[in-house]
């Protein structure tokens, strides 16, 4: 006990300064975040795994560290995805969400954290959650596509309406405008409007039997590529060759699909750039605690037809 009571003040003296390192390196643990963590749809869309590549592309060139994760459009994944970003104390969260109302809890939840979160691609239904709600003019892009899908139809006969998901504002967006041009001839008569979940297999089976119920249809408009690609493998199976098709993203596949003849054309949204966006908004945010912008940002669509597919490449449109 006597050597113990010899060393102890020095035992309490080196405690002591290891306390305060531990403080010290704790708080700068917290105050060093160096993490963007990147939350969309599953990659096996086109769309979705370029917004990750554009961010993730886009965090490292401004010496950021990245962490890169998908929530398969299931809310209660998504909100563990959150809880993940919140444990590794994220500087910022890059996020399309996986429902406009059932996002808004977990983007709370990362606020009351102190980590912001910037949205892509879809809307919540709130504002002052996230700090940036970075989207495409889904209304404008929309009527573009129509416009188009009208010109080729001819302004006249039997169409059909594939929409997203229900739960995406996006979809019902794109529908009204789509509807806001379409409605206006008199002759464009819409024999069926089905969801198809933005799924290409749904898109298929559904258009299958739009088919079987509607022989004399002209032209079938897609509130994504994803379904269009259904859409035109189904025509494709029943010897279809002679029915318009339209969609909207701007993917590869569909626009191999326009330089073909097999689709019209499609509306891109510039999913790319729009992610890359959102990664410079977050680091103006974390540097600065503001954007300098409003929280929703709306970035105009392209029509993409024959006469531009060739430039464009991953949602990137060349010379644009």
């Amino acid at each position: 006990m006597k050597v113990l009571g010899k060393v102890a003040p020095a035992l309490v003296l080196v405690l002591a300064v290891f306390a305060v390192c531990l403080a010290a390196c704790s708080k700068s643990s917290k105050t060093s975040k160096n993490l963007i963590v990147i939350i969309t749809p599953a990659h096996d869309n086109p769309f979705f795994k370029q917004e990750a590549v554009g961010a993730t592309v886009k965090a490292k060139e401004l010496g950021y560290d990245t962490l890169v994760l998908v929530h398969n459009d299931d809310a209660n994944k998504q909100n563990e995805l959150i809880d993940i970003a919140i444990a590794r104390t994220a500087a910022a969260i890059i996020l399309d969400n996986a429902g406009a109302d059932a996002t808004v809890a977990a983007v709370q939840k990362a606020k009351d954290a102190e980590i912001p979160s910037f949205l892509i691609d879809r809307e919540l239904n709130a504002t002052g959650v996230a700090v940036a709600q970075i989207v495409s003019n889904n209304h404008q892009g929309a009527t573009l596509g129509a416009e188009e899908f009208v010109r080729r139809m001819g302004e006249k006969g039997p169409y059909a309406e594939l929409v997203g998901k229900e739960s995406d504002i996006n979809a019902g967006i794109r529908s009204k405008g789509y509807h806001d041009v379409i409605d206006q001839y008199p002759e464009m008569r819409m024999v069926s409007r089905q969801s198809a979940n933005w799924s290409q297999t749904d898109a298929y089976a559904k258009t299958e039997s739009i088919l079987q119920a509607n022989p004399d249809i002209k032209g079938i408009i897609s509130g994504n590529d994803t379904m269009a690609m259904g859409a035109m493998a189904a025509l494709e199976a029943a010897g279809r060759k002679d029915v318009i098709v339209v969609g909207f993203d701007g993917s590869n596949d569909v626009r191999d699909a326009i330089k073909d003849g097999k689709i019209a054309a499609t509306v891109l949204q510039p999913a790319y750039r729009v992610a890359q966006h959102a990664v410079e908004l977050a680091d103006k945010y974390i540097k600065t605690k503001s954007t300098g912008k409003p929280e929703k940002v709306s970035v105009d669509c392209v029509l993409i037809t024959t006469k531009n597919a060739g430039n464009l490449d991953n949602f990137v449109l060349k010379g644009s």
